[in-house]
């Protein structure tokens, strides 16, 4: 594959930055964005050394890493959605005006969706890789409770006491009941988390995507009218997990079955939580599903 090109786009209330990969040679398959939320680009850097066969695109989302909020910016899946039509616009010269194909990740997988809905011309293939849609879950309720108390527990007391709650409701592998809510709070230190509020706020996770997703409604009919060969998946770990249920709900509501990917919730990366993550074996399966 040739060097990275690295770009930026401004966006109402953000500045995005941006980078697109091209193949060493001529390719004849549709360009790849490769996306997630809150994860930014530095996130996918394993899956992106097994897709050399294709120009791919990855970009950091509004508020992280190398892409910046203006003071008076917002987030919301809306917007999310509408940055991915910029940043495609933006990288036309580069990838050409084929349809991009798109591999979107966890809470990127939520924002897809508006994108599939407003500009389906611009799309090929969609994977949507265990979305946390709150909305079409039995538990929503009691999730969108949680969801709120990690929110005013950011606000409230920082980083470490939220994400603490966060991790500790995302190891969940069952539907969520009322008696979740009485159960204590988890220590940070378990986590290897701050116990002490450094007065930092703005996490894009804690305080843009937990306000934004809970509240969601994906437009069911208006997908299955698109055209779009829209793919929720899973992967082969985690069943029950929260994500893994949005992914699954999703594929019953649209009426397919969901496309197994190999690993957990980020099984295109290997790391010291998810050490049998294989990348390569992520790569592979993503182009088999791709190549349709």
């Amino acid at each position: 594959m040739s060097a990275q090109q690295t770009f930026t786009v401004d966006v109402p209330g953000a500045v995005l930055t941006y980078d697109v990969r091209l193949p060493a040679g001529t390719s004849d398959a549709p360009p790849l964005f490769v996306l997630g939320s809150p994860m930014a680009a530095s996130g996918f850097t394993q899956l992106l050394g097994h897709l050399d066969d294709r120009a791919v695109i990855t970009f950091d989302p509004r508020g992280a890493e190398r892409s910046t909020l203006a003071p008076d910016g917002e987030v919301s899946v809306e917007l999310h959605a509408d940055d991915f039509h910029r940043v495609v616009a933006a990288a036309r010269p580069l990838i050409g005006d084929r349809p991009v194909d798109v591999f979107a990740s966890s809470g990127g997988a939520v924002n897809v969706l508006p994108w599939v809905v407003a500009h389906p011309d611009e799309l090929g293939t969609v994977v949507a890789h265990e979305p946390p849609l709150w909305a079409l879950l039995e538990d929503r309720d009691v999730q969108r409770k949680v969801t709120a108390d990690i929110v005013e527990t950011y606000q409230r007391d920082g980083f470490g006491p939220a994400m603490a709650k966060f991790i500790q409701v995302s190891m969940q592998d069952a539907p969520l009941t009322e008696d979740y809510l009485a159960l204590p709070a988890p220590d940070p230190a378990m986590f290897g988390l701050p116990t002490e509020d450094d007065g930092s706020r703005g996490d894009l996770l804690l305080d843009g995507n937990m306000r934004a997703l809970p509240w969601f409604e994906p437009d069911l009919d208006a997908l299955r009218r698109t055209g779009v060969r829209l793919l929720p998946a899973v992967g082969e770990q985690g069943p029950g997990t929260m994500p893994r249920r949005g992914g699954e709900a999703l594929a019953a509501a649209l009426g397919v079955e969901p496309v197994v990917f190999p690993g957990d919730h980020g099984g295109f990366a290997s790391n010291e939580w998810s050490p049998d993550n294989d990348p390569a074996a992520f790569a592979a399966r993503l182009r088999e599903v791709l190549a349709g």
